[in-house]
């Protein structure tokens, strides 16, 4: 009788959950053009060289043996 009830609310669940994305899916996004806005190749490559660098130790591949 458990296992009835169980696979009953399994069932109810995900019916349930399909109904929920059937009806409640979120709407399509939507591109909106911003007039006056253009990308300029050139400075962008001028920002690249600018940046700022943060050395690190690396130790990925170092392997320690154990005395």
């Amino acid at each position: 009788m458990r296992v009835h009830h169980a696979i009953a609310i399994v069932a109810v669940v995900l019916i349930g959950f399909g109904l929920k994305l059937t009806f409640f899916s979120a709407p399509p996004a939507e591109a909106v053009p911003v007039e006056g806005m253009r990308m300029d190749i050139f400075q962008m490559h001028q920002n690249i060289r600018n940046l700022p660098e943060q050395r690190m130790h690396d130790m990925t591949f170092v392997f320690s043996e154990g005395d």
